[in-house]
């Protein structure tokens, strides 16, 4: 078949480009080697959630008491748990399904490769290629696991993240290498259903990419909820010859032998760029990536790449993002969109973690903005002075916000606490905007709601604090 775009991967990269591409006039075409929705719908950020819903509902039962109900001890059906999280995974691919048959995208189900420019050779799951013809072709093919030589996966004792959502039993203890946002959800999900939970982080911060207070809040949250926590340390072997795991961790003070039934690798992820046609093809790559330019162009022309296979945040709402700017630009060149798209925004991409409390982030850190050279205003308004926080007894955590004291610039916002992840697009939306404090304090927020603690937070930061 010939296409104008064959998309190659169907996660939020691959078929929100696809989409994109088909409304735009472009016969278009997305392969897919497994389900359509790729990792982020079948084995990443829904599925996950489905399963982070569960444990936060075990919570509430077994802190009901606390808001004046009562109920009998409750205990986790983890086989049900899984069969619904699973249900929700499948219930989302169902839905791109539908979106593909309604943007009349073709789907090629099967392993695709570069066979020259401008063809890609589609391997089906009984062995038989056909070679599909497109002017435009956009690399979408995601990450898998890191794996690390001290630490291989077997898939059994020694897991990943897809092993980690569909364990055939609940394991009694775990310890969870890596402290990035799979490892501190998974460690909430299996410690609110009664795992014995052990965080090894090699790095002196949990969750090291966020703001230093926002590392140190949840550590002290995770030792409350009893999750052993561990910085400055490095699994040096593992020992699956046993009933469980032993795993010998170097920490400052020396080595020391922990055991678990399971080890959860969560070090992060490898892009999947082996075997697809670029060395064929002479396409650049670098540190495991994708090179393109700022519209997702390689160095040959007519071949584009988005998402997790690209430098840049590993995030499906990035990916999505890059995938439409990418195509909008190819409909510009075409004539067939009326302007070229602007380019993405690194710096000012929020992101969410989906632990309890929650964390969602954007712009820059306190340490980071003061490298850059800043002049800088912090304020920072804890959550247990929210009403609308206390009145639903989610008190952990607060919000963060850093200014630029000679301009007003919002730099960055950092929020650690109860549904903290629904509230972060106020600053993105306000740094898009230029926006300076005065601005955000001129608009009105709604009470009691737990989203006006940001203006709280820079109300603070300008020494005009109300409710502190």
């Amino acid at each position: 078949m010939a296409y104008d775009v064959i998309v190659i991967g169907s996660g939020p990269g691959g078929y929100v480009a696809a989409i994109r591409a088909s409304q735009l006039g472009f016969k278009t075409a997305v392969v897919e080697k497994e389900s359509l929705g790729g990792i982020c719908l079948n084995w990443g950020c829904i599925p996950t959630k489905a399963l982070l819903k569960s444990a936060q509902v075990m919570e509430y039962a077994q802190h009901a008491s606390d808001y004046g109900v009562l109920v009998k001890e409750p205990k986790p059906d983890f086989s049900a748990i899984i069969k619904r999280s699973r249900g929700t995974a499948d219930k989302m691919s169902k839905g791109v399904q539908f979106l593909m048959r309604k943007n009349k995208i073709d789907v090629l189900n099967g392993t695709a490769k570069l066979k020259a420019k401008g063809q890609v050779a589609v391997t089906d799951k009984d062995g038989k290629t056909a070679v599909h013809e497109a002017k435009h072709i956009i690399l979408a093919t995601g990450a898998r696991s890191k794996e690390l030589p001290s630490l291989k996966i077997d898939g059994k004792k020694v897991i990943g993240y897809r092993q980690a959502m569909v364990l055939p039993e609940q394991p009694k203890s775990m310890i969870i290498v890596g402290s990035g946002a799979i490892g501190v959800e998974f460690a909430y999900f299996y410690n609110s259903i009664g795992t014995k939970v052990t965080i090894v982080e090699f790095l002196p911060n949990i969750v090291p990419v966020e703001d230093e207070d926002v590392s140190k809040e949840l550590e002290k949250s995770y030792k409350k909820k009893g999750i052993a926590v561990m910085t400055n340390a490095s699994v040096e072997s593992v020992d699956t010859s046993g009933k469980g795991v032993k795993a010998n961790v170097k920490t400052a003070k020396g080595n020391v032998t922990l055991e678990a039934d399971i080890v959860l690798s969560a070090v992060g992820v490898v892009a999947n760029i082996e075997n697809i046609g670029l060395e064929e093809l002479g396409i650049k790559t670098e540190k495991g990536k994708v090179s393109v330019d700022k519209y997702y162009q390689t160095n040959v022309a007519g071949i584009y790449a988005i998402g997790d296979c690209v430098p840049g945040q590993a995030l499906a709402h990035v990916a999505s993002k890059e995938g439409i700017i990418c195509v909008e630009n190819i409909a510009f060149g075409e004539k067939k969109y009326k302007h070229q798209p602007e380019p993405l925004d690194y710096h000012n991409v929020p992101g969410c973690t989906y632990c309890s409390p929650e964390i969602a982030s954007a712009g820059y850190t306190e340490k980071a903005a003061k490298d850059a050279g800043y002049e800088i205003k912090v304020g920072k308004f804890p959550l247990s002075a929210s009403g609308k926080a206390t009145a639903a007894g989610a008190t952990e955590g607060f919000v963060k916000v850093i200014f630029d004291a000679k301009y007003g610039e919002w730099l960055g916002s950092h929020l650690i606490g109860y549904n903290v992840t629904e509230m972060i697009a106020e600053t993105v939306l306000g740094r898009k905007l230029e926006t300076t404090y005065q601005e955000v304090l001129n608009a009105v927020h709604p009470h009691p709601t737990i989203s006006e603690s940001i203006k709280d937070a820079i109300e603070v930061a300008y020494g005009e604090a109300i409710h502190l």
